[in-house]
């Protein structure tokens, strides 16, 4: 099953609020902010007095979240409902919470049915930076996924997105600021899509085909290695995986490389893509095991953000690399005790059989040098260690040398994604000893995320690298006001922004703005 997220069209505009054309007019209202402001008198006099209403019975006071909505039937006024949206002090107004206010108006078109949204950027909202930030948390809030629903879906798509400036007219780089947010999001939605999708239509094979679907263009190609290519590059960590299933691996392999490219840097985006993890002989407990399907979402988010650096087109070339495999008990199956050879030559004990997307990763690692990498990042679902340490508000970021790290801290807070560095010091090391082999593939209980991350280290071959581990944040198990439940698309803003900061490019705002 082939599809893209559907987009919402988008366009940006300054000028009177009664005059836009769209059914539902999102408004965020600040909690210290007088009656007296121009828009809100405005907004007062097109309900008719529902707000000065409202304030007086206490039900609109501006504390973050909270929803008033009232029909709009002023007569002269295109809009036919008004959405306030509480958020909090202006003192707090901040990049995620401009995402926040966002979602929230998106997801209220799409539990509506709803196709025209405007979102009115009020006050430092209005900044390109909040403006790309109020975007993508509406078109992302707006996200739904009802391929597999034989039932008519219960509402219509989102169809249109206008921002509206209360207090500054729209500029060029207003529209920078949008296309960035367009290309982005639709990114995210893409990786939500493929982490949302069973495993038994979404296999190693299907994975590489609908990369090569999705992200194939004049800048970007796709390569699909099947199990010979994978032999002769001699992953043995990737086929020992693999090997207990009857869905041969693949490793997808997504160059872009931009026009008129001269020598320069060139980052290698690696996700995780074991379609469905059942833990192989180390086998997982049955209860929520439905949900590995997800523990693809590294790949992904790898998907997707190539996808969104097509749109973005960053001056230096970037590789996105998807070690694909299912980890079933098979026959074949590798068993606890048994030693693999990586692809850099390296011996590895496989102690736990459940810790298998070390293993691949670390063989697209090797891959990734061969073909010409400067830079690495991996991401994956990895560790359970990561959710205990975290829980689901944060990604765990392990890596070297420290200004890579930060770098990494920098792209992250500029798209709005929450990462959590963690300590790689050498002293971890020893968790990894084998007595058999030149390493195992876990390190025991204690800082199980770092020795995780330590592990994929040793493939990293002294390069820049970095590792992200998002198996706390991939996936929204409850839906809140401003996100629905299900996969997040964790990852893809992170890593698009990461690719045109190696390059050089604007990335959106600075560390500090972005916290």
């Amino acid at each position: 099953m082939t599809s893209i997220p559907h987009e919402p069209a988008v366009s940006g505009s300054s000028g009177s609020l009664a005059d836009a054309d769209v059914d539902l007019i999102a408004v965020p209202l600040f909690q210290d902010e007088p009656d007296s402001s121009e828009s809100l008198r405005a907004l007062d006099a097109g309900t008719a007095g529902a707000l000065t209403r409202a304030r007086a019975r206490g039900e609109l006071t501006g504390r973050i979240q909270e929803l008033f909505f009232t029909d709009i039937l002023t007569e002269g006024w295109s809009p036919a409902r008004l959405l306030l949206i509480g958020a909090g002090p202006l003192s707090g107004l901040d990049r995620r919470l401009a995402e926040m206010l966002g979602g929230i108006a998106g997801m209220a078109s799409r539990d509506r049915g709803l196709a025209r949204l405007g979102f009115v950027a009020r006050n430092e909202l209005g900044t390109t930076t909040l403006v790309q930030a109020s975007l993508e948390g509406a078109l992302l809030g707006a996200f739904r996924d009802f391929r597999f629903k034989t039932a008519p879906a219960p509402s219509s798509p989102l169809l249109h997105v206008q921002l509206l400036l209360d207090d500054r007219p729209w500029s060029a780089e207003h529209d920078a600021a949008v296309a960035r947010a367009e290309a982005l999001a639709a990114g995210a939605n893409l990786a939500r899509e493929l982490s949302n999708e069973p495993a038994n239509l979404l296999t190693p094979q299907a994975f590489g085909e609908r990369a090569a679907t999705l992200v194939t263009s004049s800048r970007t190609s796709v390569e699909i290695l099947d199990e010979e290519a994978i032999a002769r590059e001699k992953m043995g960590l990737l086929l020992g995986v693999s090997q207990g299933s009857v869905e041969p691996a693949r490793v997808i392999v997504m160059r872009y490389t931009p026009p008129g490219k001269v020598q320069g840097p060139t980052l290698a985006l690696i996700g995780k893509g074991v379609t469905f993890d059942t833990g192989g002989i180390s086998i997982k407990p049955a209860d929520s095991m439905d949900r590995m399907k997800r523990d693809m979402a590294g790949g992904a988010a790898v998907i997707g953000a190539m996808a969104a650096l097509d749109r973005l087109q960053p001056s230096s070339a970037v590789l996105g690399i998807v070690p694909a495999a299912e980890n079933m008990p098979g026959g074949r199956a590798i068993r606890p005790g048994d030693v693999l050879t990586a692809a850099n030559g390296t011996s590895v004990e496989v102690l736990n059989t459940d810790a298998e997307g070390r293993l691949i990763l670390a063989d697209a690692l090797t891959l990734a040098q061969r073909l010409g990498a400067t830079h690495l990042i991996d991401i994956a679902t990895l560790t359970g260690a990561c959710v205990i340490a975290l829980g689901h508000h944060a990604s765990a970021l392990v890596g070297h040398p420290e200004t890579w790290v930060e770098q990494v801290l920098h792209a992250a807070a500029a798209a709005g994604e929450r990462v959590w560095p963690l300590p790689g010091d050498d002293s971890y090391n020893r968790q990894l000893d084998s007595e058999t082999a030149d390493v195992a593939n876990i390190g025991g209980r204690p800082a199980g995320a770092i020795t995780a991350g330590l592990f994929l280290k040793r493939f990293s071959g002294e390069l820049p690298w970095a590792h992200l581990d998002i198996a706390g944040t991939a996936w929204w198990e409850e839906a809140e006001a401003w996100h629905p439940k299900g996969a997040t698309g964790i990852g893809v803003r992170t890593l698009a922004t990461l690719a045109l900061s190696v390059g050089g490019d604007p990335t959106g705002p600075t560390t500090a703005e972005a916290l």
